[in-house]
Parts: C-alpha cells; sequence; structure tokens
C-alpha cells in the first residue's frame, strides 16, 4: 500500500492509473477505523481494480461546540488497517492541502440538508458535501463506497453526484455492528462504561420498529412512541431525535403507505457522546 500525502502525487497517480484502464474505487473516512470502515473497503475491493481509502479529519463538518480538536486519531493503526483490508493507496492529505487560504467556495445540497441531521447540526452537511467533492475530483474514481450507518449522507452525497454529473457510483455498504447490536462507530470509543452497557437500546428500538412495520403499523407516532420508551427507560440516554420519513426524499411521514420503502433513524446522546443509527424497511 503506499501512502500519498500530497494532491499533486495523487492526481498524477490516479491519471495513470486511468490511462491504462484500470477502475478505481475510493472509500473518504476521517479515520479511527473500524470493522464498518474496512468492510466498505472490501467492497471497493470486489469492484474495481485499484482501492484509494482517505483518511481527512474534516474540519469544515464540526461545528465549533463539536469535537473536531478530540476526534480520535492514530495514522499508524489506520494505515495497518487499511493495508490488511486490501486498500491499495492511502492519501492522507493536510487541511492546508484540501483548504488552501484563502479559501471561499463550498458546495451546498438543498432541501435534504434540512432536516434529520441537518436539523440539529445545520453547518454539517455544508462540510461533507464540499470535501467530498473536493476528495472525488482529486481521487478520480469510477464508484466511491460510504456506509448505511450515515443514511443521510449517503443520501445527500448521491444527490450532490447526480447533480453536479460527477462521473462515479455512488455505493453504499450496509451498517455493520458489535455483537450486541451497536452499529460501530469511532465515537463509540467516547463511551464509559455504563454508558455502553446502555447504548444498545439504540439497535433494540430500531428491530422493534421493523417488528411494528412488518407487522402492519401504520402510524409513525405509534412507532416512535415505542422507541422513545424503550430508550427512555434507560437512564443516561437522551432523545435528539426519531424519525419515521420517506427513504427516497426523507419527508417525515404520519402514515406509512404500503409499498413504500422508509428510514427509520434516530440520534442518542449517552453523556457528551451522540450516536446515530437507521434502518431501511420496505412496508408490506
Amino acid at each position: 500500500m503506499k501512502q500519498i500525502a500530497g494532491i499533486a502525487e495523487l492526481r498524477d497517480q490516479v491519471e495513470e492509473l486511468r490511462r491504462n484502464g484500470r477502475r478505481i474505487g475510493v472509500v473518504p473516512t476521517m479515520g479511527a477505523l473500524h470493522e464498518g470502515h474496512l468492510s466498505l473497503v472490501r467492497i471497493a475491493r470486489d469492484r474495481s481494480d485499484v482501492v484509494i481509502m482517505t483518511i481527512f479529519v474534516n474540519p469544515t463538518q464540526f461545528a465549533p461546540t463539536e469535537d473536531f480538536a478530540s476526534y480520535p486519531r492514530d495514522l499508524q493503526r489506520d494505515a495497518d488497517l487499511a493495508r490488511s483490508a486490501g486498500a491499495d493507496i492511502l492519501f492522507v492529505p493536510s487541511d492546508k492541502e484540501v483548504y488552501p487560504q484563502p479559501y471561499q467556495t463550498y458546495v451546498n445540497v438543498e432541501q435534504l440538508t434540512t432536516v434529520l441531521e441537518g436539523k440539529s447540526r445545520p453547518t454539517h452537511f455544508r462540510g461533507v458535501t464540499t470535501v467530498v467533492a473536493k476528495l472525488l475530483n482529486m481521487t478520480m474514481p469510477h464508484i466511491a463506497v460510504f456506509g448505511q450507518k450515515d443514511a443521510q449522507q449517503a443520501a445527500v452525497i448521491r444527490q450532490m453526484a447526480k447533480d453536479l454529473n460527477f462521473p462515479v457510483e455512488i455505493i453504499v455498504g450496509p451498517i455493520v455492528r458489535e455483537a450486541d447490536g451497536l452499529a460501530m462507530s469511532s465515537r463509540n470509543a467516547y463511551l464509559s462504561g455504563e454508558e455502553r452497557a446502555q447504548s444498545p437500546v439504540l439497535s433494540r428500538s430500531i428491530q422493534r420498529a421493523e417488528v411494528l412495520i412488518r407487522g402492519g403499523e401504520r402510524e409513525s407516532s405509534v412507532i416512535i412512541g415505542d422507541m422513545k420508551t424503550m430508550i427512555s427507560a434507560q437512564s443516561l440516554a437522551s432523545i435528539d431525535y426519531i424519525s419515521v420519513a420517506e427513504y427516497a426524499t426523507l419527508r417525515e411521514l404520519a402514515r406509512l403507505a404500503p409499498g413504500l420503502t422508509v428510514l427509520v433513524s434516530l440520534a442518542v446522546r449517552f453523556g457528551k457522546t451522540r450516536l446515530i443509527d437507521n434502518t431501511i424497511v420496505k412496508v408490506p
């Protein structure tokens, strides 16, 4: 695996790969890698000839009150894991490389970013779409692989790629979970022992929603109410939001129609740690 920090060197590599007819896959990450990230590398490995993993803790997607400074960083560990999963190139640019000063240009997707995570974190998606657009331009991939745990992010990036005519296929890999159901996340490392013990309630509440929908429940208020009851029983859990929305548009639904594909999603805090989870369900 080759490690590259400069955009010019990376561009030389990908241009040569493309001249030689090689199919390129990219997996953008912020590091602090876990099995969820590595599963995306393996998906890219199966669908391309050369896999580029990017590691960049993107400052523009963090609000001033969020955890940019403390976000876990261990490049050597991440490099070893990326290599073991099958990455061919590890791209690790600096802040100055990605955002040369004075920096003035941002990418904004409109409607999809105003709900769910966008409502709770209003500056977040502008940073995400900007850095992903830049990384796609830098790596020039045929495919880009993202995880379903960040379901709204994947939807926003897919919309951006379509609207801006990026010649790239956006692939979404399934959520990877711990043995007790907790969705794998770099931020899980922040949880205290007691918080970690209570956190699997998120996946259990998601599973409860699936059971209700497949069992014939059509009222979102009932589904959300059951989930709230489950989560609120945990003393350290504080609910940010629970949503039942149309998957294609992220529009909140009061009642579920047969044949509709819905996204059930949530964000919950345990102490200072904010965790998200979701599931996609086809309404019978």
